[in-house]
């Protein structure tokens, strides 16, 4: 029976061991995500009207001028950039971002991946190896970004894949990222990057008539990488906002599934012990009526 109280003893300790770093990796993540949810929070605004800004510009544009990253074209080579964390321990968070990318591959891209037409620009480690380990057509050079998340590292992944796609080596751009909501929310999105999505004539929004000063081309030409690298950014920062909250979400549940079974272990170990007392109670009025005969 000594055995068994050693055993259970063992086990709560091991179990106390793991709930402290949980309990540590979710005061981590609570307040990594404070910094993230407030760089996001003042980007999302500002994101948000450039992009209205360049949907309602390619829109008004009539042909006038000439746009490449707006061109439409028959959708032969694609390019997704997905954004998963580098570490673990956030719960479905990276399992959910790579299945929206399989999904969105099998259900859109279908004949492209069947012709090897579909690449994969993983931001995050944990994208990075599992397309590379699954035999994707993986670009290896953006996935490091957030061992050192700057504008400048995103604005590079952003320039590739628009570079690629005014030199027509790549048709369509599409982004899979998680939209923070709050720390126990997420929303995981496949969004066209490439070409710059037109206001649809089913739109209630109107068309805005710009004032080009000096020359509209130029101004165009000058405006449309800034708000696509902005664009990209803004769900970088969305990403990372999320990782942390699934991670403290998963950490407090995790801390709350080892209360629930110290629980458990101390009302076996508290068991075991009586029944060990008993037994030893036991042999010692048996040995004692033994003598006494």
């Amino acid at each position: 029976m000594s055995g068994a109280l050693k055993e259970v003893r063992n086990r709560i300790k091991s179990v106390q061991s793991t709930q402290q770093i949980t309990k540590a990796m979710k005061m981590v993540s609570a307040a990594k995500l404070r910094r993230a949810q407030d760089a996001i929070t003042q980007m999302r605004p500002y994101a948000k009207k450039l992009q209205e800004m360049l949907s309602n510009i390619v829109s008004s544009s009539d042909g006038e001028v000439s746009m490449d990253l707006a061109a439409e074209r028959p959708v032969e080579k694609v390019l997704i950039i997905v954004v998963t964390s580098d570490r673990g321990l956030c719960g479905g968070y990276n399992s959910n971002l790579i299945k929206l990318a399989k999904l969105t591959i099998n259900e859109k891209y279908a004949e492209q991946n069947r012709k090897g037409n579909v690449q994969i620009l993983p931001i995050g480690k944990k994208g990075y190896e599992f397309f590379t380990k699954n035999g994707f057509n993986v670009i290896n050079t953006y996935w490091d970004i957030f061992s050192g998340l700057s504008f400048e590292k995103v604005q590079s992944a952003a320039k590739y894949a628009m570079d690629a796609f005014v030199a027509k080596d790549i048709d369509a751009v599409e982004v899979i990222y998680s939209e923070f909501k709050n720390a126990a929310s997420q929303v995981y999105i496949a969004e066209p990057f490439l070409p710059v999505q037109k206001i649809s004539s089913t739109d209630n929004k109107r068309k805005s008539d710009f004032i080009f000063e000096p020359n509209q081309q130029v101004l165009i030409a000058e405006l449309m990488p800034k708000i696509l690298n902005t664009q990209l950014f803004k769900s970088v920062l969305d990403a990372n906002a999320s990782e942390h909250g699934a991670r403290m979400t998963a950490m407090d549940k995790a801390s709350d599934n080892a209360n629930e079974l110290l629980k458990s272990l101390k009302i076996s170990y508290n068991r075991a012990r009586q029944a060990a007392i008993t037994t030893e109670l036991t042999e010692i009025v048996s040995g004692a009526a033994a003598l006494q005969g």
